[in-house]
């Protein structure tokens, strides 16, 4: 199954992205953004589980379960863009601005905010389409509603 998601990724096969697709390339684009520092830390994990559940309206468990499928396939994807493709091609202007939101939730959830995480977001913000104003908003919000 992960190779077949890498290959509808990569536009190594013609079959239309799904919602499922969709699903999966956001949820291995939070886990990317968590793992960015190096430290894939509980916190982020939850944060990852927490987002993964309010957006998709799942059970804890399989929110954690698409977060163990987004684990492998980030492992398993050579770059961003894949990722960042499927869920532009996917996903209206408004919503990619709420993934941009997410990433920072997990990016913010450790408590720290990394250099390599930074140039994640600016590069993944660009990758969707979201101009920099309203990137640099979602970043503020969720700074604001951390603290």
């Amino acid at each position: 199954m992960i190779a077949d998601i890498l290959k509808r990724l990569s536009g190594a096969d013609p079959t239309p992205m799904t919602e499922t697709d969709a699903r999966l390339a956001l949820a291995s684009l939070l886990v990317r953004a968590a793992r960015t520092d190096g430290v894939y830390a509980p916190s982020e994990i939850d944060r990852i589980d927490r987002i993964l559940a309010a957006r998709y309206d799942l059970s804890a468990a399989d929110a954690a379960s698409l977060r163990a499928e987004g684990e492998q396939t980030e492992a398993d994807a050579p770059d961003t863009v894949r990722f960042t493709r499927a869920i532009k091609d996917a996903v209206p202007y408004e919503d990619r601005i709420k993934v941009i939101e997410a990433l920072w939730q997990v990016v913010l959830a450790d408590g720290d905010r990394a250099d390599p995480e930074n140039a994640l977001l600016r590069m993944t913000a660009s990758l969707l389409g979201v101009n920099d104003v309203d990137s640099a908003n979602a970043r503020q919000r969720m700074q604001a509603a951390k603290d």
